[in-house]
């Protein structure tokens, strides 16, 4: 078996068995260097929790503000920071289920190009 020709990061050789036509996986085949660039930029965009990381923060920190003041009840705050805390685990769920969806849809099309190679 064929393996990558590539060099990892640490200096090591690739271990990736490669196709017969083939002399480099996906990560190191530099004809496809544009379009790992594109594939990382869009893993970096999150898609759902657009505005609400950034509102929860605020939210937290108006009313860590809010108790050190004086201006809101302890017991009040303790139940807002809870919920906030629930919207956090929501908001995370939501990203673990969309990575899952991305990724198994990724492994479905990889799936096909190998039945594609096998049925040659």
């Amino acid at each position: 078996m064929a393996r990558c020709a590539g060099i990892k990061r640490d200096g090591g050789r690739c271990t990736v068995v490669v196709g017969p036509s083939q002399t480099h996986c996906y990560q190191h085949d530099p004809d496809r260097s544009e379009e790992r660039r594109r594939n990382a930029s869009r893993g970096g965009k999150s898609k759902s929790s657009g505005g609400e990381l950034p509102d929860l923060k605020r939210q937290l920190k108006e009313l860590a503000a809010g108790v050190l003041d004086g201006s809101v009840d302890r017991g009040a705050a303790a139940v807002v920071n809870q919920l906030l805390n629930t919207v956090v685990r929501v908001v995370e769920q939501q990203r673990k289920i969309r990575e899952t969806e991305e990724l198994a849809a990724r492994l479905e099309a990889l799936e096909e190009v190998l039945k594609g190679r096998k049925a040659r």
